[in-house]
């Protein structure tokens, strides 16, 4: 069958959803975790801590913030280029402060010691960060004293280096993505992507990003992969060229699943103020991903692992969308990815359940008729071939001449009387139950 080139396709992809990133704006999030050290010198996470935050070229503070269960804290955006002190109290707790804090710093740790639940004010804090560090009572006090404080000093610099590297990381690769992608260096965009993935798979600041980034750049390179496969004359590399189309449409569900796993098991307290970006991150992914199915459709470039993302999706994007138009088209599209990846059975359920709702829904009678006819030839089923046929029909005397499958049908039917004797019979819409 005749393909056309899917230039518009190129087109829908060309903006890139970057969605809560905090790259290039004036402000950056800070965000860590209060601990307590325990008596046998374990440590446990401190839920209810108060976290509060100074300025310190000038005096001023931002909105305090308190700790969840996993004694994580954040903070939504502080001006960048500034440095912060973190005051932490909380109840039957040693009071303490962290300097040097800048913008964009994030997984901080923060250690306790117990202590009778002080907290300390602004004017104590500021004054304690400029003051020398207060002598012990006796030498082996001090020196055991000091002692702890490096070797706490230092875990939580080692713990803090490496998440301002991760978090540098992160930025660049997402620069360097989105930099190669306006280029149209699709292989450099997907490489930074990965870059920025594997800086930390499963941070849900950053993980769902990259991956949906991911995903369009790669239904772009898969869609050029698929164009340049239809103007090739030479055969071996026209079945490389749809090759690499379906593997990149492949990878490209595979990772908004990765992408929806992580936001799915995040947790309230993982989100904490971030909830915009958040929801804006689950539309981006449920979208992506459906676009992603329906070109695969398109190209006739079904892979498995497609289908496997489709079955786990599209029941959440089903369940996330309140427009009953655009939950049709979801469902049409898993009907579609089940006929086109040959999966026969699953696709006549799919489309049945879809013409009970909308009996002369013409995708859905296409899809079902030409289905169930290719299971009435596969297994030899009379009976398949005919509700195939009643169905092709109903919808040739439909469809416009317009209709991409209108001549298809036309000539299956034609076939099917000549080589089977199977007649089409007018098919009779049965009366919906009324609850």
């Amino acid at each position: 069958m005749f393909r056309k080139s899917l230039m518009s396709l190129v087109f829908a992809a060309a903006t890139l959803a970057v969605t809560g990133s905090t790259v290039f704006a004036q402000n950056a999030p800070v965000s860590g975790t209060v601990e307590m050290t325990k008596a046998d010198g374990t440590r446990v996470p401190v839920e209810g801590a108060l976290v509060e935050v100074y300025r310190t070229d000038i005096k001023a503070s931002s909105p305090p913030a308190k700790t969840g269960k996993k004694g994580e804290f954040s903070f939504a955006g502080l001006t960048l280029g500034q440095t912060f002190i973190l005051s932490v109290s909380a109840p039957g707790a040693q009071p303490t402060y962290l300097p040097g804090v800048k913008a964009g710093q994030e997984r901080l740790l923060i250690v306790l010691n117990p202590g009778d639940g002080t907290r300390v004010s602004e004017e104590e804090v500021r004054a304690a960060a400029a003051a020398p560090p207060a002598t012990a009572a006796s030498a082996e006090d001090a020196k055991k004293a000091a002692a702890e404080f490096e070797a706490k000093k230092k875990e939580i610099e080692e713990r803090n280096k490496k998440a301002e590297a991760t978090n540098q990381i992160i930025m660049s690769a997402l620069k360097g993505g989105n930099d190669a992608f306006a280029a149209k260096n699709y292989d450099l965009a997907i490489t930074e992507y990965d870059r920025g993935i594997a800086a930390d798979p499963t941070y849900l600041g950053s993980a769902p990003i990259f991956h949906n980034n991911r995903g369009i750049v790669l239904r772009a390179r898969g869609v050029d992969s698929y164009n340049a496969a239809i103007k090739n004359t030479d055969v071996s590399e026209k079945v490389a060229q749809f090759a690499r189309a379906e593997k990149d449409f492949a990878d490209a569900a595979a990772g908004y699943l990765l992408s929806w796993n992580v936001l799915k098991s995040a947790t309230a307290a993982d989100i904490g103020e971030n909830r915009t970006n958040y929801e804006a991150n689950k539309k981006g992914t449920l979208v992506g991903a459906l676009e992603t199915f329906q070109i695969a459709v398109k190209t006739e470039r079904v892979n498995p692992s497609v289908i496997d993302a489709a079955k786990a999706i599209i029941p959440e994007y089903i369940a996330a969308e309140p427009d009953p138009a655009k939950k049709a088209q979801a469902n049409l599209a898993l009907a579609d990815l089940y006929r086109v990846g040959g999966d026969f059975d699953n696709a006549i359920i799919a489309y049945k359940a879809i013409l009970e709702g909308n009996p002369d829904n013409l995708d859905a009678l296409v899809g079902a008729g030409l289905s169930l006819v290719n299971v009435g030839y596969i297994n030899s089923d009379k009976t398949k071939l005919q509700d195939g046929a009643n169905l092709l029909q109903k919808f040739a005397n439909a469809a416009p001449d317009t209709n991409k499958f209108k001549a298809d049908a036309v000539a299956l039917i034609d076939t099917l009387k000549k080589e089977q004797n199977v007649t089409p019979q007018k098919v009779t819409t049965p009366v919906r139950k009324r609850n």
